[in-house]
């Protein structure tokens, strides 16, 4: 009897236990359950307030407003270049102008990295970005690569008598004097990538000669990376030195200016986007960051508005647009030099040559 009353009590507290354990799981799946409602309802929450922008272009406006319409601040825009970003960045204090750095030869955000003027920027989509265009610690990411080489204007060249040039060394010939159009690279993030992979392609000596041979050539340098193919369309100069991409293509319909890749290799820097630190908006920007690396769509989009397909190749997997150029053609480059090397470079390249910059 003893026995059976034992087992009796076994039985209704294994009932008990197991009802007890059920109501358990029901109160840990109702709590998944709100969990992964209010995750949703974070995930689709609009944030306010303005984002302001610091890009080299305004074309990018359809990309913006697709932003503003999905996340929701609306957007202004602030042209400036990357060098002029950085240095009034630090004339200033590190109190940024903007919120977003979208744009501009990646050197400048690694100095302004080292610099702390940047916001630390984690989301789970930056791993499926290429190592090599995004920085490790998150702090600035790439969207895409700005490749360089020539543009040149048919009808000088014909008219002067000048032969076409075909790689970086022909521009050295003398009978180019004054006939080469570069911007400065002080100021151009593109042509400081030029003056890097060089350097780096040639060596130290051999590269500063090649630069002080250059500069005989070179009518004087720019302010903005867009000169050297407008004015060589404007007939201004014959030969251009400028970053390669689609909207060369209208200027060719337009005049007889022809694009050259040059045979000895072509630069190329990745373009980069971040969050500034001490920003007014700084919530604003972060999620620009995250929305646009975690869609593809926006990719395809930029890649789209920019008229260039190299944008795809920091996420190697996205497929859609084909290069129309072969990476081979690339100059190998070592990328953690440009923003470690941008003083002392641009310190030399003042002093080697002088003020010839735009009238």
């Amino acid at each position: 009897m003893k026995k059976k009353i034992i087992a009796l009590l076994l039985m209704v507290t294994m009932v008990f236990s197991l009802a007890a354990c059920g109501k358990k799981e029901e109160v840990k799946e109702d709590t998944k359950t709100e969990e992964t409602d209010s995750q949703k309802e974070a995930a689709t929450e609009k944030l306010e307030g303005t984002l302001k922008v610091v890009t080299t272009s305004e074309e990018y406006q359809p990309l913006f407003d697709k932003y503003t319409e999905e996340v929701g601040p609306k957007v202004e825009f602030i042209s400036m270049s990357s060098g002029e970003v950085l240095s009034k960045l630090k004339a200033e204090g590190g109190t940024p102008a903007a919120d977003l750095w979208f744009g501009g030869g990646i050197d400048a955000f690694m100095d302004a990295k080292a610099n702390d003027l940047l916001e630390q920027v984690d989301f789970a989509a930056s791993k499926d970005l290429a190592p090599e265009y995004k920085d490790s610690d998150n702090y600035y990411f790439s969207k895409g690569l700005t490749v360089v080489g020539f543009i040149v204007n048919e009808d000088i060249l014909k008219e002067k008598g000048l032969e076409e040039p075909k790689s970086w060394d022909d521009l050295t010939d003398p009978q180019y004097k004054g006939e080469i159009l570069m911007s400065n690279p002080a100021i151009s993030g593109t042509n400081y990538a030029v003056v890097n992979a060089l350097l780096q392609e040639k060596g130290e000596e051999a590269g500063w000669k090649y630069f002080e041979d250059l500069n005989e050539n070179v009518a004087y340098y720019s302010k903005r990376g867009s000169d050297p193919s407008t004015k060589v369309a404007a007939g201004e100069v014959a030969i251009g030195i400028t970053y390669l991409d689609g909207t060369l293509d209208e200027l060719e319909e337009s005049a007889n200016v022809k694009v050259i890749y040059p045979s000895d290799g072509m630069p190329y820097v990745p373009e980069g986007v971040a969050a500034f630190a001490n920003a007014d908006n700084t919530k604003a920007a972060k999620a620009f960051i995250e929305w646009f690396f975690s869609d593809d769509e926006n990719q395809v989009m930029l890649a789209g508005i920019d008229k260039k397909n190299t944008t795809l190749l920091v996420k190697p997997e996205l497929k859609g647009l084909e290069l129309d150029f072969d990476q081979a053609q690339l100059m190998k480059e070592d990328l953690s030099l440009f923003g470690s090397q941008r003083d002392t470079i641009l310190e030399k390249w003042e002093t080697l040559m002088g003020d010839k910059g735009e009238e």
